[in-house]
């Protein structure tokens, strides 16, 4: 009988009220104060604005330098305005079936286009999902677009190209950042044998471009093969991006979960050669319930902290790009030094190659002198081993001279315009209120007996039922704030519908299951439908927020 109210005119001229309502409450207690739709447009522009500005010193500053000194050969290749505009990264890196494409489907909430899940080694190529209309493109056709942020990969051929392609979906998560999803490693040296390109120099390639570096670990799998660990190896550099994710652990009770994350740490301690601790999330990150629920509080809290670094990719994607920039560029001043000073070492006429050879075998000794002339940190010299297997394929005496008005140029981006960017970067960025978060709070207490009925019809607690389309376009007149409105936001449209206050704290109560104090989009809804609910008479209020009422999205 209910389902008359739910279609019709009516109820759609009831929320034209109620939106005019809110919007005449919102010019009154916010007046002088900008739409936060206008807010968030002016900070688009003005992200946009820095990125080409960052473009721009890095082409007339900092490429000349990298192209004159063969940086691409011995670190890596030149950015593009594609690799400097790009949406932030997230590189999944494991050994095969631990769940790394089940991640990216826990994450969508959705297959890719392409995507292949199996017990088995199921991904064998690397795999860029991004927002874009429904299609696979293949690696060549990818590195050939100056649209997306491959072109480089060329230098890893054809065979590479082969195993890369580009899947895009519409799903609204990857409106903010890219995944990148890897084939699995498997065992010993199985996986290197009929691979035509170096695993290793591809991740490496993709972790220099990444916001975020999930190691995802199986709770019976923690065994970290060679060419795992060559890869972490490659991560070096990064470690601020790593995060590692212990996936599977509902599989395992609190005992053996507790050995099994000593262990783990025990094994990454021996790879990573650091003191500090990496982050380490546990949890089960796959659309089915758990098997063992002795510590689902944990495994739930876990997975909501890693779903909430996601989140705050996009939000700091622009001042990342200039670290990792700021970072790049120290790290072509040293390497032109470098380069200059063998070069300056070298014989004019005769001894030529007994000379390169010497400076090669002795290269500790060489950084060391260049530390000391130039007063250079040692932490910004590359790794002696790998400049030497570089070094060795080219002649020396062929280098250039030390440019001096190169070197200016780039001491001017790090000194000058890279921190002018930080400074034209938004500094006050609009805040939740700390205060006000269930605005019926203070008249709220235990439920009454007149709260307490018997259980309403099922087909009233269905998503189906809500007319999302419309509360969602109320919830934007809010002017939310990350994505959240408080109480004093929200306290005008739910205190139209005429509801009593003991009845609104409750409602609030119900629908805040995040239990922060705010409402976004998907419990501001149901807020709304419990208020129609409970207007309507169709049922009494129940005294837990039933399940089926809560959408399944992780980011």
């Amino acid at each position: 009988m209910y389902m008359k109210y739910q279609t019709g005119f009516k109820k759609k001229i009831k929320l034209v009220k109620l939106s005019q309502h809110v919007l005449r409450s919102t010019r009154t207690q916010h007046m002088g104060k900008k739409n936060s739709s206008k807010d968030n447009l002016s900070n688009k522009r003005q992200f946009s604005s820095i990125v080409e500005a960052l473009q721009s010193v890095y082409k007339q500053k900092i490429k000349p330098l990298e192209q004159q000194y063969h940086f691409d050969t011995f670190h890596s290749t030149c950015l593009t305005d594609a690799d400097l505009g790009a949406k932030p990264m997230v590189l999944l890196l494991g050994q095969y079936s631990v769940g790394k494409s089940t991640f990216v489907k826990y994450v969508l909430q959705r297959d890719y286009p392409g995507i292949n899940i199996g017990p088995e080694p199921t991904t064998d190529r690397f795999v860029a999902i991004m927002h874009g209309e429904e299609r696979v493109i293949p690696g060549n056709a990818a590195a050939v677009s100056m649209d997306l942020p491959f072109t480089a990969l060329t230098k890893f051929g054809a065979s590479f190209l082969s195993k890369f392609q580009v899947s895009q979906c519409e799903s609204p998560v990857l409106e903010d950042f890219t995944l990148i999803d890897t084939p699995g490693v498997l065992s010993g040296e199985k996986q290197r044998v009929g691979r035509a390109y170096e695993f290793t120099d591809v991740i490496e390639w993709f972790a220099e471009r990444s916001d975020l570096i999930l190691l995802i670990f199986d709770a019976h799998k923690l065994d970290i093969s060679d060419e795992f660990k060559r890869s972490i190896v490659a991560l070096r550099g990064h470690d601020e991006k790593i995060r590692v994710v212990l996936n599977k652990a509902d599989m395992i009770n609190a005992q053996q979960l507790m050995r099994v994350y000593g262990a783990l740490m025990w094994s990454l301690g021996k790879v990573f050669k650091t003191p500090e601790v990496t982050r380490v999330y546990l949890g089960s990150f796959w659309d089915q319930p758990l098997h063992i629920r002795e510590c689902e509080a944990l495994l739930q809290a876990e997975q909501e902290d890693l779903l909430q670094d996601l989140r705050g990719l996009p939000r700091n994607a622009t001042i990342r790009k200039i670290n990792e920039l700021v970072k790049r560029t120290r790290m072509a001043r040293v390497h032109a030094l470098i380069i200059s000073h063998l070069k300056s070492e070298m014989p004019q006429m005769w001894g030529k190659g007994s000379k390169q050879n010497s400076l090669i075998e002795n290269l500790e000794a060489e950084f060391e002198k260049l530390s000391r002339q130039h007063q250079l940190a040692r932490g910004d010299f590359p790794d002696p081993t790998h400049f030497k297997e570089k070094l060795a394929n080219h002649k020396i005496d062929k280098f250039a001279k030390l440019d001096k008005k190169m070197l200016t140029m780039v001491d001017e981006a790090i000194g000058q315009d890279l921190p002018k960017l930080m400074q034209e970067f938004p500094q006050t960025q609009r805040a939740l209120p700390v205060l006000a978060r269930n605005p019926f709070e203070q008249y709220s207490g235990s439920p009454t007996e007149s709260e307490k009925t018997s259980p309403p019809p099922d087909q009233l607690w269905s998503q189906d039922c809500m007319d999302r389309a419309a509360y969602v376009k109320v919830f934007n007149t809010l002017n939310p704030v990350e994505g959240k409105v408080s109480g004093n936001a929200a306290r005008p449209i739910l205190a139209s519908t005429g509801l009593d206050q003991p009845t609104l704290a409750k409602i609030w109560r119900l629908a805040d299951w995040t239990k922060d104090g705010y409402l976004d989009a998907d419990e501001f809804v149901v807020a709304m439908w419990l208020a129609e609910i409970k207007k309507n008479d169709w049922a009494e209020l129940p005294e837990v927020l039933p399940e089926t009422l809560i959408p399944k999205r992780r980011v």
